[in-house]
């Protein structure tokens, strides 16, 4: 995604959730345990960003003595990438991610809701977000591009250098994207747009995990984890929510039926 395509992109949103939507919510909230997951997911979220604030840079005899082949396999064909390009396209996808639950909520179908999406969201992205300060700021693992010699000292050995474990910006992108997803299959679960929905969904981030690893910000490792981090928090934080079906009923000896 790219200044060309982003109008095309917010265009075909509106298009797709301004679909006729369920006019009742499929989810239920409450003040005290959405208050609560809030206020502790942000504070969790701060916690991290001061381990982060608190990372050493690399030494100049770190940097010296520092070898591709220290690098798992799985990961050591990328260390050394680098490209400034890749890192600033990257930014188009990551931030157009976050505009998505609110383009739907801009929608006729989705606006009457607007403020229990709005509390899921940010549920979703903050507990995201705790992962992965928390994980980036205990965890020292270099950037691919420090393992890249061309490049200036300065910047192989900053702080920032140091947070390649795991993708953030695949995560985040990962969480906004599913997130989408997730509620516009619950509002509209008989739509012939979900597996289109679903599909861009997985796409974004993986776009973005791409051009991230292409940067020599992330190893392939970190993205795979982060997508999968940002995923599941997109998918579970509203699944989480939803209002119990009065039609299921469970049955030891019989299993689960439907009554109907």
């Amino acid at each position: 995604m790219n200044r060309k395509t982003f109008l095309p992109f917010i265009l075909s949103l509106f298009f797709i959730f301004s679909s006729n939507a369920q006019s009742e919510s499929p989810y239920e909230t409450s003040w005290a345990v959405d208050g609560t997951w809030i206020g502790v997911g942000l504070g969790l979220n701060g916690l991290g960003f001061k381990l982060i604030q608190d990372k050493e840079p690399l030494t100049a005899q770190e940097l010296a003595s520092i070898s591709k082949e220290d690098v798992p396999g799985f990961d050591r064909w990328a260390a050394g990438n680098y490209s400034k390009r890749a890192d600033d396209i990257s930014y188009y996808p990551f931030y157009g991610s976050f505009a998505v639950p609110f383009i739907m909520m801009l929608t006729d179908d989705y606006r009457p809701h607007a403020g229990q999406i709005s509390v899921l969201f940010i549920e979703t992205m903050a507990t995201t977000g705790a992962f992965y300060t928390i994980t980036a700021g205990a965890v020292n693992r270099s950037r691919p591009l420090v393992y890249n010699e061309d490049l200036p000292d300065e910047l192989r050995s900053e702080a920032g250098a140091r947070r390649s474990f795991f993708a953030g910006h695949t995560a985040a992108t990962a969480a906004a994207t599913f997130f989408a997803a997730k509620v516009f299959n619950d509002f509209n679960p008989n739509s012939a747009a979900r597996p289109y929905v679903w599909t861009a969904a997985a796409l974004v981030p993986a776009w973005v995990g791409y051009l991230r690893l292409e940067g020599g910000k992330h190893f392939l490792s970190d993205n795979i984890i982060g997508y999968g981090i940002g995923a599941l928090s997109g998918i579970l934080i509203p699944e989480l929510h939803k209002k119990e079906d009065p039609n299921f009923t469970f049955f030891p000896t019989m299993g689960a039926d439907y009554q109907g």
